[in-house]
């Protein structure tokens, strides 16, 4: 690799990772923020909602 693609290289990498930390912060907002209204309205499941079936024995 020469200069010039070592810095195309590094700046898509760049880039990528700042994308990637954003995506990560909204998650975290959301995360943070709880189901909200629209979610809870539409019958959204969440863990809490979920039951596990009895085993089925043979």
């Amino acid at each position: 690799m020469n200069g010039k693609e070592d810095q195309e290289r590094a700046d898509r990498l760049a880039a990528a990772l700042r994308e990637n930390l954003k995506r990560r912060k909204a998650q975290a907002r959301g995360r943070k923020d709880g189901p909200g209204v629209a979610d809870a309205e539409a019958g959204a499941e969440t863990t809490v909602d979920r039951v596990r079936p009895p085993p089925v024995e043979s």
